[in-house]
């Protein structure tokens, strides 16, 4: 059933024209317009705490990545983590938090690489993939890691010279690549 006027379909999405559209910029699908303006909503709470991400993740207990994501939509507030974001954040309104513990629309804007932080650490990684790949399979064979059971972690140094260093960690569980057995395909074709 399609949606008309002010109805919203799954997940709260309006389908109507975009405030990007109206200004004649090229516009994202709806979901990502609602998204954009929830993540607002979340940063102005935050911001209003006077709190970084890992002040607020130490208060609750979360690492700062996901803290962080929880504000950018990108994770799912749990139940039992509410009253401990709440006192942290207390601008956060009953509307706000029963978003955040909806199921997130896990997307990135393809933009974001542009913002030179984020590049960095997107070329790094590129530019050490082959070698971590290897190293990966070196340790444990052949697999990946994990996006689902994974933390992640940002933390600061001062290096050798006393400069300012970044340490960015990323700790997902290890997922091998299984061979496929006949006998295991439990969905396999009845002839």
């Amino acid at each position: 059933m399609a949606a008309t006027g002010s109805q919203a379909p799954l997940g709260g999405t309006r389908v109507s024209a975009s405030p990007a559209a109206a200004a004649g910029r090229p516009a994202l699908p709806p979901l990502f317009d609602d998204k954009q303006a929830k993540v607002q909503r979340l940063i102005t709470a935050k911001e209003k705490s006077g709190k970084t991400f890992s002040q607020i993740a130490d208060e609750v207990g979360l690492t700062n990545v996901y803290t962080a994501q929880l504000f950018f939509n990108q994770q799912q507030l749990q139940p039992n983590t509410v009253a401990a974001l709440r006192k942290a954040v207390p601008a956060l309104t009953d509307d706000d938090v029963d978003d955040m513990q909806r199921v997130p629309h896990r997307s990135f804007n393809p933009e974001i690489l542009q913002e030179p932080s984020l590049y960095r650490v997107h070329e790094a990684i590129c530019h050490a993939g082959d070698s971590i790949k290897a190293l990966i399979n070196e340790h444990w064979g052949d697999g990946i890691m994990s996006g689902i059971g994974f933390f992640g972690t940002v933390d600061k140094a001062v290096g050798l010279d006393g400069e300012p260093r970044i340490i960015i960690t990323l700790n997902g569980k290890f997922l091998a690549y299984t061979e496929q057995k006949v006998e295991g395909n439990i969905a396999q074709r009845k002839d």
